[in-house]
């Protein structure tokens, strides 16, 4: 009998080691597709250490600097105070982790600081604070759970009601990315901002980015802009990615040329020792007066507030609450007043724009 043929055993394949792509955070992705359409003007890469002295803000808008710098210590951390001179936030360390304060003029001397509330939640670090005008909307930098990156730049406002801040929204892209992206500025005089990154920077570096703000907040249309170009405007890829047709990007550089808007001319002293400020445009002149009644009024406020203030840090307790209501109805006057300020200055600018376009 012929020998009986073994059968041949297939050699066992090895399986082949399925390579999985790393997912990307969902709130990246999600971040992404509402991407805000703004104009970037410029940008300008510093040393880290001394950013702050290339955001030029107006007079109006208030001051940045370094916390040591104010208080004349060693002291590290952002400080931002506002037009009036009267109220500071800062950032300075707790068990070495940067944290948010608050500090109010009361006569000659600054009360003594407390740490901002309600912007804690999914925040664990917290610094490069600004206040807008308004005295209530809020921004700054913080890392933690809602932060995509390192430093996110978050936005929030605050409650005269219960003495404290509302949850902070992350503002959301070009502004934030996986780096660390901070101090978030707006000059509402000249509607500029700014707000500085690391993004691809070498170490000790950071880039301000010099844009326009926006009233309303408007995203990329998906069906005008592909996918590949929603990413590389919500990197910042270009710049000149967003000036669009330039004709935004050109006023704005106007805007940053003269730092006021042009034909209103800055104020003079005439012979009788009295400021005077010459229109070319009948409505910006009209407007004047009472933009100048208005300020008026919001300095008187804020100086009352302040005094009200110094008081119910030393009154008893009948005497707080008595303080409280009236620091609250003052308070919501100034918002009012500030509104009215603001609407005022942009009819004369405008006015005044209009005028010599004519």
């Amino acid at each position: 009998m012929a020998a009986q043929k073994r059968k041949r055993v297939k050699p066992k394949t090895k399986p082949v080691p399925v390579i999985e792509e790393p997912q990307e955070d969902p709130r990246i992705t999600n971040m992404r597709e509402m991407t805000q359409q703004i104009v970037i003007i410029d940008s300008i890469v510093t040393d880290k250490e001394q950013f702050l002295a290339s955001i030029r803000l107006s007079s109006e808008s208030g001051k940045l600097m370094p916390t040591g710098t104010f208080f004349n210590n060693q002291q590290q951390g952002c400080l931002y105070i506002n037009e009036m001179g009267n109220k500071v936030y800062f950032s300075q360390p707790v068990d070495t982790l940067q944290q948010l304060f608050t500090s109010d003029k009361l006569g000659n001397e600054w009360s003594r600081a407390q740490r901002l509330t309600g912007i804690s939640e999914g925040i664990s670090e917290a610094s490069y604070p600004f206040m807008l005008a308004d005295g209530v909307t809020f921004y700054f930098a913080g890392k933690g759970e809602e932060s995509i990156g390192g430093y996110d730049i978050f936005v929030t406002r605050y409650d005269s009601r219960s003495g404290s801040f509302l949850k902070p929204e992350n503002i959301g892209m070009p502004f934030n990315s996986e780096a660390n992206d901070y101090m978030y500025a707006i000059d509402e005089t000249n509607r500029i901002g700014y707000f500085a990154s690391d993004r691809r920077q070498p170490e000790g570096k950071v880039c301000i980015y010099i844009f326009v703000p926006s009233e309303t907040r408007k995203t990329y249309d998906g069906t005008v802009y592909s996918e590949e170009q929603i990413r590389h405007l919500a990197d910042i890829t270009s710049i000149a990615d967003t000036w669009g047709d330039g004709a935004e990007r050109q006023a704005a550089l106007e805007r940053i040329k003269q730092k006021y808007a042009a034909g209103t001319s800055v104020e003079k002293t005439n012979n009788k020792g009295k400021a005077t400020v010459n229109f070319q445009s009948k409505e910006a002149k009209s407007l004047y007066p009472e933009l100048v009644e208005q300020q008026s009024k919001l300095d008187t406020a804020n100086a009352r507030l302040a005094q009200l203030r110094q008081q119910y840090h030393t009154a008893n307790t009948n005497g707080r609450k008595v303080l409280k209501n009236e620091i609250l109805k003052l308070e919501a006057e100034v918002v009012e007043l500030n509104a009215n300020v603001k609407q005022l200055d942009k009819a004369i600018r405008n006015a005044e724009i209009k005028s010599k376009i004519k």
